[in-house]
């Protein structure tokens, strides 16, 4: 079952175009995460499909409902949970609960998503005092706690230790197996190939690429060979003998963009051997999530501010 449906959107802050006629969608049960470097459309994106921004041009459905004509009948079915949490500094994780609690029909029992978040021990510590990961988990909490069909999660693990991040990533898989749909936005790599069941990278306002995280490790750029020798190594005789890019990433380390075939090894070692180079170490490297961002976007994946937005309807709060 479809659950978000996004179609030829796009979405202007007048002649600057943030996002470029996007089409995807997102199922029941599935956790779906969108990359992007700073600028790419991500935010303008993410605020659009929840309700706070109208697009320019084009169609969004969440749950068979245009999220922004239809914010009051879609609230009660959707959670968000954002970095800034919002809540009132001198208020506590309990009051907050008990008081987001009263908001749902039927919420979640609220000793149950202490444990299943791990708040135990700072239910009455003011949110001001919260450490970084203690604010996540308890915006983590407010946005399922309604029991949400679609749940929109912003940098969930950004500032969480090591113990935190386990009970993110286990509501994240609690989510998905009730048949929620999970829409994430991340800065952390490591957390979207972990979580994702499909991923989009957007670069200026357009999909470059699109699959589940394998997919795009392996069709983007495949295997790779990395090898250790002396600096100085004549690259452009190594490609023409090998049929294949290289790149010398810092002195002394090189990467050969071709799978480590025993063909590929024995040209490898063929040239070095005619040359007298002595070899340090070969290796066969698969392409990281980090490698097929970088090779799409040109970037680095990093925090930072917002793409330029224009003023929103009303306050960007929890539900």
């Amino acid at each position: 079952m479809t659950s978000i449906e996004v179609n030829d959107l796009y979405i202007a802050y007048g002649e600057k175009i943030a996002v470029a006629g996007v089409s995807f969608q997102a199922d029941s049960g599935e956790v779906l995460t969108i990359l992007g470097p700073n600028g790419a459309g991500k935010t303008s994106t993410v605020e659009s499909i929840e309700g706070y921004r109208k697009p320019s041009r084009g169609t969004i459905r969440v749950l068979g409902l245009d999220p922004y004509t239809d914010l009051p009948k879609l609230a009660p079915f959707i959670g968000v949970m954002l970095q800034d949490g919002g809540i009132y500094p001198r208020m506590t994780p309990l009051q907050a609960l008990r008081l987001f609690h009263g908001y749902y029909k039927d919420p979640i029992d609220i000793d149950q998503l202490i444990e299943l978040v791990n708040l135990q021990g700072v239910l009455r510590t003011p949110y001001r005092r919260l450490s970084g990961g203690e604010k996540q988990r308890l915006s983590l909490a407010l946005a399922i706690i309604g029991k949400p069909k679609v749940v929109f999660l912003d940098e969930p693990t950004a500032g969480i230790d090591p113990e935190g991040r386990l009970a993110v990533r286990e509501v994240i898989r609690n989510l998905k197996s009730q048949g929620v749909c999970v829409l994430m936005t991340t800065h952390e790599l490591d957390e979207a190939e972990r979580l994702s069941d499909r991923i989009i990278i957007l670069d200026r306002g357009m999909i470059v690429a699109e699959g589940t995280p394998k997919q795009l490790m392996s069709a983007s750029h495949g295997d790779t060979i990395r090898f250790s020798a002396p600096g100085g190594i004549d690259m452009s005789e190594l490609e023409s003998e090998i049929e294949a890019p290289v790149a010398e990433e810092r002195a002394g380390e090189y990467t050969i963009s071709i799978e480590a075939t025993p063909d590929a090894i024995a040209k490898l070692t063929s040239y070095l051997a005619s040359k007298n180079i002595p070899i340090g170490d070969i290796r066969a490297a698969r392409s990281s999530l980090e490698d097929v961002f970088f090779a799409l976007t040109g970037k680095t994946i990093e925090p930072g501010t917002q793409e330029n937005a224009a003023p929103r309807r009303g306050s960007r709060r929890q539900r």
